[in-house]
This record gives structure tokens, C-alpha cells and sequence, in this order.
């Protein structure tokens, strides 16, 4: 799927850019990349995935509002930084990376049959993404233009 087809599909859709949602998004990434920390401190590597995954995702989030697009997806949310972000050079690609893989592993470990093994190593890596994405979303969203 494209982010041409999540637009068609509404899974992305235009509104007005929400610089208060953006910021809400921003504290909300601070607080759950945060909390990851505790986590990896208590040796629970998956729910420290699932934290920094949910701080990378508020941060993308942060994006979107202040560019005006609401998400209904997580896919295309990545889609949307891929495009916008990525190709112009103000993200770097391996953010996208880590949150698709990161996405898929949320998934299996809330919805999948099978115990999910995360090793420290991968949750360290999980945070470390976690703190350059929500870094460089503050400064994106401190800038007035795309």
C-alpha cells in the first residue's frame, strides 16, 4: 500500500495542522519513552518494546498534526513519514526501518499465539531509536514549514 492508497482509503485524511495535538503528542512520546526506561531497567524487554514502539508512534504522530493529516493507521502513518520526511532528508530512513519492524513485533506480542522472545539488546536498541525519533520530532515540529 502506498500513501496515495492510504489517502483513497482514508486511513490518512486531511485536517486542519493541530499544533496543540502536536505538542500533546510530543509529551505523550516523552512520558512513554520514559516509562520503556523503567521497563528495561526491570529486565521486561517486551513490554519495553511495546513502549518504545508507542513513543516512536506519538512522535510520528506529532508530525502529522502539525502537517494537518490524522491517521487511522499505523502503517500508513509510516508511509506518510517515509514520503514526507525520509525522501526530503529531514528524517533519517533507519527510524522508518525500526518502526516497521518495531510495528510488527508490537503485533505479535499483543496478538500473536506464540511467546515473542525480546532480547536486551533489541529493547536498548528500541529506546535508543525511541530518543532520536522523538528528538528530531521536537525539532520538526519547533519549525513553522514542512
Amino acid at each position: 500500500m502506498t500513501l496515495r492508497d492510504c489517502l483513497a482509503q482514508r486511513k490518512l485524511r486531511r485536517i486542519r495542522p493541530d499544533p496543540l495535538k502536536a505538542r500533546k503528542s510530543l509529551e505523550a512520546a516523552s512520558a512513554k519513552l520514559k516509562k520503556a526506561k523503567e521497563l528495561l531497567a526491570d529486565e521486561h524487554y517486551d513490554a519495553t518494546l511495546l513502549y518504545a514502539y508507542t513513543s516512536m508512534f506519538s512522535s510520528g504522530r506529532a508530525l502529522l498534526y502539525k502537517d494537518g493529516i490524522q491517521e487511522k493507521s499505523h502503517y500508513c502513518l509510516a508511509r506518510y513519514l517515509e514520503e514526507r520526511y525520509v525522501k526530503r532528508g529531514k528524517l533519517n530512513p533507519k527510524i522508518i526501518t525500526f518502526l516497521d519492524s518495531f510495528r510488527e513485533e508490537r503485533h505479535a506480542i499483543m496478538y500473536g499465539f506464540e511467546e515473542v522472545e525480546i532480547r536486551r539488546e533489541e529493547a536498548e536498541e528500541a529506546i535508543s531509536v525511541a530518543e532520536e525519533f522523538l528528538g528530531r520530532a521536537k525539532e520538526l515540529v519547533g519549525k513553522r514549514t514542512r
